[in-house]
C-alpha cells in the first residue's frame, strides 16, 4: 500500500488545459528564419517540393512539410533490422486505403540524402508499392536523427532491437561528437542498453532479458568521453558474456537432471543474483558480475527442487 501511495505521489501533474504552446495563428507564422529558408531551397534543389513551413504547436520549433523523392530517403544507419512481415502488413493497409496518411520525420544528411529516424517500415512499404515520393516532416536540426527510440512509434521495440539501435548510435556518434557518455542520456535512454547492445552484436541469441533487471541496478551513464566509455562498455560486455556462458552450463546441468522449462536461465540468474533480496539497492558493476560468475560456477543442481522451479518466473530464454 505504501508503495502504491508513493507511485501516486510521483505521478506527473497534468498541465492546465490550453496553457502551453502556440495558438493556431502562431503555428502558421510566415517569417521563418534563414536556416529554414535555406532548407526550403535545398529541398527544391534535391528534387523535392515544399508543401509548407510552420512552427511545431508545442515547442515552437520550425519544420517543413515536404514531398521528397523516395530514392533520396533512407533510414538512419543505426536502426534495427527491417521486419519484412511488418512491411508487408503496412503495404497491404496503405494499398487498400490508397492513401499515405502518416508522414515520416526526415533530416537532410551531408551526402544529400534524407535520413528518417522513425520511418524505416513505412519507407519499405512505399518502395514495395512502387511509389515515387514520400511526404515527410523535414527538421532543420541534424541531432533529431539521433532520437531513434523516442521518435519510433510505428512498431514497438523489443529489448534486443532497442539495445542494438543504441549501441549502433553510440558507435556512430563516437566519431562525430565525442562528448561524455552521460551527455547522451536522452538519446540512449538507459545505460544498460549500451552494454546489452555489445552483447547482442557478439551473440545474436544472447538472453538479455534475464540480465536486464540486474543491469538496471548496477549500470549508470559514464562520465568518460563516448569513445573511451565504449571501451569500458566492451569490457563490461565481455564479463557479462562470460557470466552467461557459466549460467548456460548451470542450465545444462539442470536439464541433465530432468528439469525442463523455458525459465531455467531466469531461475539460475535469480538464484545467483546478490541483489535479489535487497530491494532498491544499488551496487558496482564489476563486483556484482564477479560475484554472480563465482556463484554460477559453484551452482549445484542437486539442491534444486521441482517445486522451486515451478514457482519461478521471469523472461524465458530468447
Amino acid at each position: 500500500m505504501a508503495e502504491q501511495a508513493q507511485r501516486r505521489r510521483k505521478k506527473k501533474k497534468a498541465a492546465e488545459p490550453e496553457s502551453r504552446g502556440l495558438t493556431p495563428k502562431q503555428v502558421a507564422a510566415s517569417s521563418p528564419p534563414a536556416t529554414v529558408e535555406h532548407l526550403r531551397e535545398t529541398i527544391a534543389a534535391d528534387g523535392g517540393t515544399v508543401l509548407g513551413a510552420y512552427r511545431d504547436p508545442l515547442g515552437g520549433n520550425w519544420q517543413i512539410l515536404a514531398a521528397l523523392p523516395l530514392d533520396k530517403v533512407e533510414p538512419t544507419p543505426y536502426q534495427r533490422d527491417l521486419s519484412e512481415a511488418h512491411v508487408a502488413r503496412l503495404a497491404g493497409a496503405i494499398d487498400k486505403l490508397d492513401r499515405f496518411l502518416d508522414p515520416v520525420i526526415a533530416v537532410r544528411a551531408a551526402d544529400g540524402k534524407y535520413w528518417t529516424p522513425n520511418g524505416y517500415h513505412r519507407l519499405g512499404a512505399l518502395r514495395q508499392l512502387g511509389a515515387r515520393a514520400i511526404v515527410a516532416l523535414v527538421v532543420p536540426e541534424p541531432a533529431v536523427a539521433h532520437r531513434i527510440l523516442a521518435l519510433n512509434t510505428e512498431k514497438a521495440h523489443n529489448l534486443r532491437e532497442k539495445a542494438l539501435e543504441v549501441i549502433r548510435l553510440a558507435q556512430g556518434l563516437a566519431t562525430l561528437d565525442d562528448r561524455p557518455e552521460k551527455e547522451f542520456a536522452t538519446e540512449f535512454e538507459e545505460p544498460a542498453l549500451l552494454t546489452l547492445g555489445l552483447c547482442y552484436q557478439e551473440n545474436g541469441r544472447f538472453a538479455g532479458g534475464v540480465y536486464n533487471p540486474v543491469l538496471k541496478r548496477i549500470e549508470s551513464f559514464l562520465g568518460a568521453k563516448l569513445s573511451q566509455a565504449l571501451e569500458t562498455r566492451q569490457e563490461r560486455a565481455r564479463k557479462l558474456l562470460a557470466l552467461d556462458a557459466a549460467v548456460g552450463e548451470a542450465v545444462a546441468s539442470l536439464k541433465a537432471r530432468g528439469f525442463q522449462s523455458p525459465y531455467l536461465k531466469a531461475f539460475v540468474v535469480a538464484r545467483i543474483n546478490p541483489l535479489r533480496f535487497k530491494r532498491g539497492a544499488k551496487a558496482e558493476y564489476d563486483e556484482t558480475i564477479a560475484r554472480m560468475l563465482a556463484a554460477a560456477q559453484k551452482f549445484d543442481p542437486g539442491k534444486v527442487k521441482a517445486d522451486q522451479l515451478a514457482t519461478a518466473g521471469g523472461p524465458p530464454e530468447e
